[in-house]
């Protein structure tokens, strides 16, 4: 079991804190869009979506990830307008109603970030790695806050599939850097099921901990994934035994931060793995 633990602290843009290192935290999702695969429409609404927020904090969620555009397996590309229209209303509905809670944007569009981080949001979720827009380097640099760099490949093919990954990412820090993000901004997510086959997602969830080992705090999204729906053969709505396994496989590598739908079953799952990662790591 890898007890790597990273020690983080931040204060937010919007006046809140988040501390890495005591707990394993848990991002609840919240999409805006009509055509996500597991809760498509329901939450497109402001108040709908304040309302799901609401449960999900009640739940136990410490961060609540907004995003305007599916990125499941064959989704098409939302126009700017079209997601500032979906996520921008949402987040400052949320802020307004919760002025505490630490709210992501998930999106690769510069200009989404910009507006989105003004309107409330602290934390910025790139699936593209700062890589799927020119601006977007600049952008998590100007408003300094927390970044997370998601593992991601126009295709699925790869030499040595953890190197790679692990090289990629790299390639994304560099660039972070170059920009100006300071490093202890910067998150790392393995990208399961982005540019990733069904075998090279269960290698990757086996290899966690080489990313922990790149220095950074690592959030890991599985919930409802085709891999597991594969495994189990089930709906994307009835696997909730399955994320839990992976979750608990990723804190036990070293994840610090897991991105879930079912955010009260799964807090339960995340308590008793923290029970012996957080109890190891905190007594040698």
């Amino acid at each position: 079991m890898h007890n790597r633990i990273w020690q983080r602290s931040y204060s937010l843009r919007s006046g809140g804190k988040l501390e890495l290192g005591n707990r394993t935290l848990i991002m609840g999702i919240l999409n805006t869009t009509p055509d996500s695969f597991s809760d498509g429409g329901r939450y497109m609404e402001p108040e709908k979506a304040v309302e799901h927020a609401r449960k999900l904090i009640d739940e136990g969620a410490d961060i609540i990830d907004i995003g305007g555009e599916s990125t499941r397996p064959g989704s098409q590309p939302v126009p700017l307008e079209e997601e500032l229209r979906r996520v921008i209303p949402v987040i400052e509905a949320i802020r307004k109603e919760f002025p505490e809670t630490v709210i992501s944007i998930d999106t690769y569009k510069a200009e989404t970030a910009s507006r989105a981080l003004s309107a409330g949001a602290d934390i910025l979720n790139d699936i593209w790695s700062l890589q799927g827009d020119p601006a977007m380097a600049a952008t998590a640099a100007e408003y300094d806050c927390p970044v997370i760099l998601s593992h991601n490949r126009s295709q699925a093919v790869y030499g040595n599939l953890v190197n790679d990954v692990i090289i990629d990412l790299h390639s994304s820090i560099e660039l972070a850097l170059r920009s100006g993000v300071r490093n202890s901004n910067i998150w790392l997510d393995p990208g399961i099921g982005f540019a990733k086959t069904h075998d090279h997602n269960l290698e990757l969830m086996g290899a966690l901990d080489a990313l922990g080992a790149m220095g950074y705090p690592v959030l890991l999204g599985t919930s409802r994934k085709l891999f597991i729906r594969t495994v189990l053969d089930l709906p994307a709505n009835d696997v909730l035994e399955g994320t839990a396994a992976t979750v608990t496989l990723g804190i036990a590598q070293g994840c610090q931060v897991v991105r879930v739908h079912d955010v009260a079953h799964i807090a339960r799952t995340v308590r008793m793995t923290d029970a012996v990662v957080y109890h190891k790591s905190a007594n040698g």
